[in-house]
């Protein structure tokens, strides 16, 4: 299956949750799409339903495959400590995530983007894989040739969001990955557990 590039309030209203930002779409209907979504007579679940929802509603909030969520998840049981929660570290540590963290990117897609057109560079090396997963202590940094794209600037420029586990420079347009974050600390509305549930069968 290709990564999903159709309508974004669809997929939101899905999951009943407006896992792309803000939209003024789904709050308008804030329901599954389609000509059964308000019947709620249809809304009853399996456990295996709920917990399948769960995973598919994390892969498309950080837009990631099939096969790249298996393996993330085999690498989060391998480690110690608790499998959901190193799950979702290790999946906050990709280069993709971090660039749009950082604020470098608008969305996840197009933090995709940028490191894919090789436009990011970690500790001084450009480095054009999304998936590239980040250490303690690396420096995420915006080519000096990309510095003055209008689609980075614009982006810098409306930048709001600070998280305890980055570390953002303005001035050389570069960030610090300083450590894995706390499950307190990431603010996406993702039950990890129902995913441990899930490939645990």
């Amino acid at each position: 299956m290709a990564r999903y590039t159709g309508p974004k309030t669809k997929i939101a209203r899905k999951f009943h949750d407006p896992i792309y930002g803000p939209d003024k779409t789904f709050d308008k209907k804030p329901y599954a799409p389609g000509m059964h979504g308000q019947n709620k007579r249809r809304n009853k679940t399996s456990e295996y339903g709920t917990q399948l929802t769960e995973k598919q509603k994390a892969k498309y909030t950080y837009g990631i495959l099939e096969r790249q969520f298996r393996k993330l998840y085999a690498e989060a049981s391998r480690r110690g400590g608790i499998t959901g929660e190193v799950l979702l570290q290790l999946i906050e540590s990709r280069l993709d995530n971090v660039v749009y963290r950082l604020g470098i990117a608008r969305s996840r897609a197009q933090a995709r983007q940028l490191v894919s057109h090789c436009h990011i560079a970690v500790n001084g090396n450009v480095v054009n894989i999304p998936s590239y997963n980040l250490k303690e202590g690396d420096v995420v940094s915006v080519r000096e040739r990309s510095k003055s794209l209008e689609v980075i600037t614009d982006s810098l420029a409306s930048r709001a969001n600070n998280y305890p586990w980055l570390e953002w420079d303005g001035a050389s347009m570069s960030g610090k990955f300083m450590n894995y974050p706390q499950r307190a600390d990431i603010p996406e509305n993702i039950k990890e557990q129902l995913i441990v549930e899930l490939y645990s069968k």
